[in-house]
């Protein structure tokens, strides 16, 4: 006797994108190219790692790349759920990468050369691993940017109106606490002292970390596009501020004690104090942006009900 157990069920196929194989192979192919780019763009990397620590300006760019790569790792859930659909328009990143190398190369222009990297990083991931993956990936290749440094000439082209900014408003208080003072460009000229506000003192390195800073936190504490952006905007007055309000009190304390108060530890104390000052005031304004909207929306609903 035969028994009929019918035909034998058929194995469904992986959607478009999500076979387990090809998904390994255009994973491993994308790691491959990276490291192909990391070796051909070694020269360019090394020398900005080294602009990192001789700069104190930009020695917060040894922390965008770990940052970067933990806020790629954290969407790994949200990576598994989308296919890889490679996509074409990745040769236009590539190209675009390939332009800027040139022109760095050829002009001898840094942040071209460096710039280019991070093109080719997104390039290759468009291409290879498609737009899906791509748009998750977003934020993390575009943090990169904020490793790479000024051109100097634009560097140069911010520092001294950001000296002038930093002096001019540095005056008011001493103006308020009736300390002499006569200000001429970035220079006050005190009872016989002189406090020079230099490059170093101008507030740029502030701007530049404390917008950073920014961008980490109200990626990890904020949800609202509205809410990150005023955060990461509010970095840069916030910044000046908070340097304006370190040279009125180098004043202060070049007015009490001479000028040593101006050099030395005390001068580096009052960086990391007026640092942490800033840090504090980016959280207040986002506890009272929270405040405000959580307000807002129990008036909406006692109007509803």
């Amino acid at each position: 006797m035969t028994t009929d157990v019918g035909s034998p069920s058929e194995v469904e196929a992986p959607a478009a994108g999500f076979d387990p194989a090809a998904r390994r192979f255009a994973t491993g192919a994308t790691v491959l190219c990276i490291a192909i780019a990391l070796g051909i763009f070694a020269p360019v990397l090394h020398r900005m790692v080294l602009h990192w620590a001789k700069i104190p300006d930009y020695s917060h760019g040894f922390l965008v790349a770990p940052l970067a790569l933990y806020f790629a790792w954290e969407r790994r859930d949200q990576l598994r759920s989308k296919p890889i659909d490679p996509s074409w328009l990745g040769l236009i990143l590539l190209a675009l990468g390939a332009l800027a190398l040139a022109i760095g190369r050829l002009g001898v222009e840094l942040m071209a050369m460096r710039t280019a990297f991070i093109l080719t990083l997104n390039g290759l991931v468009l291409l290879l691993l498609g737009r899906q993956i791509y748009r998750v990936l977003l934020f993390p290749l575009l943090f990169l940017f904020m490793m790479v440094p000024l051109p100097q000439s634009v560097a140069n082209t911010i520092t001294f109106p950001l000296q002038l900014i930093a002096t001019d408003l540095a005056m008011y208080p001493l103006y308020w606490l009736q300390i002499p003072a006569l200000r001429e460009g970035n220079i006050i000229h005190m009872a016989g002292h002189e406090l020079l506000v230099a490059e170093a003192c101008s507030g740029l390195r502030s701007v530049m970390a404390l917008g950073t800073l920014g961008v980490v936190f109200a990626y990890f504490f904020r949800k609202t596009f509205w809410e990150r952006a005023v955060l990461v905007l509010s970095t840069i007055p916030i910044a000046i501020l908070v340097n304006a309000f370190r040279v009125a009190l180098t004043g202060v304390l070049t007015h009490r004690f001479g000028p040593e108060a101006a050099e030395g530890v005390i001068h580096q104390t009052e960086g990391f104090f007026t640092f942490g000052l800033a840090f504090a005031l980016l959280l207040l304004e986002a506890w009272a942006i929270r405040a405000f909207l959580s307000r807002r929306r129990r008036t909406a609903a006692g109007a509803v009900s």
